[in-house]
Parts: C-alpha cells; sequence; structure tokens
C-alpha cells in the first residue's frame, strides 16, 4: 500500500516537472533574456549603444592597456585584476588585495583604492552599467557655450568598498557621444560628499568594437560647477585590448616571494 503510495506521489511530482518543463520551452529564449536584461534610461542607453552597446561589452572578458609605465589587465566579470609595473605588481584575485615589489618604497599608495582606479576611468562608459546601480537625472554641464545633459550614477548600500561614492556622466546631444565624467572620492572618509573631480573625455579609439578612451583631462570648476580650465596634462592610454578569451585564474594571484 505504501508504495502504492510513493508511486503516485511520483507519478504526480514527475508530470508537474514535465508540464514546467513544457511550458519553459514554449517561451522563447529572446523573451527570456529580455526580462532579465537590466533597464538603463532611454538616454544612457543611446551612450552605451554609441559606444559599442551593452551585448559587445559583457561578451568581452578580458581587458588590457597601459597608462604611464603601468600594464592593466582586468577580467571583466570577476573583476580579478593585475597591474605590472618594472618596480612592482599589484592586483585582485578575486578575494584579496595584493602588493608585490622587493624595495618597500616602490609603490607608495593604498593598493585596495588604487588597484582598479584607472581600469574604472578607462572602461568608461559601461562600468556605469554595473549591477546595484541607481540611475536619476543630474544637472547640465555647460562648457564653451555648449550645454551637455547629464545622467546620475549612486550605488546601493554595501555595494563594492564606496557604496557612497556618485558619478555623472555628460554626453553630447546630438550623438550622444561621452563628453565628460564627475565623480566623487568617498573611499577615506567613507562618507557622502558634494565635492566632484571633472574629467573631459575627448579622444577616443575602437578597440574590438568598443569606443574607448585614448586620453583622459582633468578639469578646473568654475564658481557654478561647469569645467573651467585643464587641471594638468592628460592622461594617456596606449595598447588598448579587449578580449573574449578569459585568462587562467593563476595569473591574478600574487607572484611567490
Amino acid at each position: 500500500m505504501r508504495l502504492a503510495t510513493v508511486l503516485v506521489a511520483l507519478s504526480v511530482v514527475l508530470s508537474a516537472c514535465k508540464k514546467e518543463t513544457k511550458q519553459k520551452e514554449q517561451i522563447p529564449e529572446k523573451v527570456i533574456a529580455q526580462a532579465k536584461a537590466p533597464t538603463y534610461p532611454e538616454s544612457l542607453a543611446k551612450v552605451f549603444e554609441k559606444h559599442g552597446g551593452i551585448a559587445t561589452w559583457k561578451k568581452a572578458k578580458t581587458m588590457s592597456f597601459k597608462v604611464n609605465d603601468q600594464e592593466h589587465t582586468v577580467d571583466l566579470h570577476t573583476r580579478k585584476t593585475v597591474v605590472n609595473t618594472d618596480a612592482y605588481s599589484l592586483g585582485f584575485d578575486g578575494e584579496n588585495v595584493w602588493l608585490h615589489q622587493q624595495d618597500s618604497t616602490a609603490f607608495k599608495g593604498n593598493p585596495e583604492f588604487y588597484y582598479n582606479l584607472y581600469f574604472y576611468f578607462y572602461a568608461m562608459p559601461f562600468v556605469l552599467a554595473d549591477d546595484g546601480i541607481v540611475y536619476s537625472e543630474a544637472k547640465p554641464l555647460t562648457f564653451e557655450g555648449k550645454e551637455y545633459p547629464g545622467v546620475k550614477i549612486s550605488y546601493k548600500a554595501n555595494v563594492g568598498t564606496s557604496p557612497d561614492d556618485n558619478y555623472f556622466i555628460y554626453y553630447n546631444p546630438e550623438t550622444f557621444q561621452m563628453e565628460w565624467l564627475g565623480y566623487t572620492v568617498t573611499y577615506f572618509s567613507k562618507k557622502p560628499s558634494d565635492s566632484f573631480n571633472l574629467i573631459k573625455y575627448d579622444q577616443w579609439e575602437s578597440v574590438n568594437g568598443l569606443l574607448l578612451p585614448k586620453a583622459i583631462t582633468w578639469y578646473k570648476k568654475d564658481e557654478n560647477g561647469n569645467p573651467d580650465a585643464p587641471a594638468r596634462a592628460p592622461i594617456e592610454f596606449s595598447s588598448g585590448l579587449v578580449s573574449e578569451a578569459a585568462l587562467a585564474h593563476s595569473f591574478f594571484v600574487k607572484p611567490k616571494e
């Protein structure tokens, strides 16, 4: 009697599973993908499209570039990172930030703050499509008589090491190409800030289907918070590479002493 009851129960479960599987199969994959896809403000979606598109970005697995004397390599899905120079290397292995150097004076700074700093600047605007982001409209930026609409990017609580950071992306209203980036730094204070830095993005190149920066320039601001004049010489990026191939985990592990 018990065996018969168990068999009946199993047949009901199997029947339900088959029915559920059949129902899932009837839903087109395209519809499922669209339901799972994140939504962005219309203007920001156009900016992403202008720079190569979110689909192209999400297919990429590895990014590398050079800035100053440093070579940066990033796993785009896990954000594991290595920064190599002749004097030191540092990185993030997926769990811990590490620093490797023979001379203790070779690297002067905070590895946890620094390891992905230039990646965020170089991977614009696509890093602003990460999970845990909240979008809102920003006050437009004005430069040399032209107005640039903006989108404010903030983060949900406990996202990243500096969830109180804010970014402001400003774009050309005719082409939707990114032109400016505003950003706050709260890593050290751990407190929200209304003070923001401003970077001009005006040199771009195509790297495997993505429009990425060749150089960026920090700008001073006037009393209204609009860009006034360059604050320093441009930072130049070179040897940009974007690949759909992933590197082995061992590449991102701290070298043995």
